[in-house]
């Protein structure tokens, strides 16, 4: 396959939920399954590993010092990831083995914001193994701020694959214009889109950000499902309680160049969706429109952006 041809496999799986060694589990047979059908770059969606936090919404979560909240949260967060002790060693390998990039979408308890707070991370880990980046999620939308913390800029990078520049952003923050500007300013022609899991999100932006930026978008979602919950989950019966049979129903899907569909929404089903990109495409939609490029004025509009990972201490 040329540089300019690239074949992506998008992992619409649902988690093992908070239980993160078993959700690796998952991540890496779909890495594994993805190579051994000549993908050359996966991604998953929000905060797969070890799950979204569904229970915000239907548990009464904002109530303060509750104790069931408190139970619910720290089992949580003991399954989330720390990247500073290895927990993607493993995934990394599996890159590196097959040769295959990645975005992962994980929940990320950082020791370099003292090892107990939440993060909304997407990982990028490239074709030789390395992470790359680790974007945290600029703003945690509605009930997310219960559990998950404000993230910075200093992953809002790209890289390179291929005759493709890659970027990514987490769920809503999609939807913010001057993040999606930070990431065409420094090349971006495939964005990397990643959701919890539902149609309606990805059914209306995949294709506007494509559209707006000209290039191919990538839509991840995860499936959730009653059948997800392990029975250690405390307190289940309570969140399983409102809980609908499919609370996340997918909606994986990819839009090209010119906003038209690549792959519909492909709502329910579990697995890997794989499909072949052009970059030519990308070319061909620029002649018209090029957001940063010709179609732009910096002599009158330009963005700022501080891309320094924010820390509490600073140690001289």
């Amino acid at each position: 396959m040329s540089d300019s041809s690239l074949q992506v496999a998008l992992a619409q799986i649902a988690p093992v939920w908070a239980n993160k060694a078993a959700t690796l589990e998952k991540v890496k047979a779909s890495i594994t399954e993805a190579s051994e059908k000549g993908a050359e770059l996966i991604v998953f969606g929000e905060g797969l590993v070890p799950g979204y936090p569904w229970w915000l919404s239907i548990t009464n979560a904002s109530a303060w010092d509750n104790k069931i909240q408190k139970e619910i949260y720290a089992h949580y967060a003991r399954n989330a990831v720390q990247i500073e002790v290895g927990d993607l060693k493993e995934v990394q390998g599996l890159a590196k083995k097959h040769h295959i990039a990645i975005y992962l979408g994980i929940i990320e308890r950082p020791q370099d914001r003292g090892g107990h707070s939440l993060y909304c991370s997407l990982v990028y880990i490239n074709q030789h193994g390395e992470i790359c980046s680790v974007h945290r999620k600029l703003q945690p939308t509605y009930e997310e701020r219960l559990t998950w913390s404000p993230g910075d800029g200093k992953g809002l990078q790209t890289h390179s694959l291929k005759n493709f520049t890659l970027g990514g952003l987490n769920c809503w923050e999609n939807w913010m214009p001057l993040a999606r500007t930070a990431l065409y300013g420094q090349g971006e022609n495939l964005h990397i889109a990643v959701w919890p899991g539902s149609v309606r999100n990805t059914e209306m932006i995949t294709r506007m950000i494509a559209q707006e930026s000209r290039s191919f978008v990538i839509s991840v979602s995860s499936l959730m499902r009653v059948a997800g919950f392990p029975a250690d989950t405390p307190h289940l019966d309570l969140i399983l309680e409102n809980f609908p049979e499919n609370m996340g129903d997918g909606g994986s899907c990819i839009a090209g160049p010119d906003g038209k569909w690549v792959l519909e929404p492909v709502p329910f089903k579990e697995g890997l969706l794989i499909e072949t990109l052009d970059f030519n495409r990308v070319l061909e939609e620029r002649q018209n429109f090029d957001p940063v490029g010709h179609y732009s004025r910096p002599d009158v509009l330009q963005l700022k952006v501080n891309r320094e990972r924010q820390s509490s201490v600073s140690f001289e």
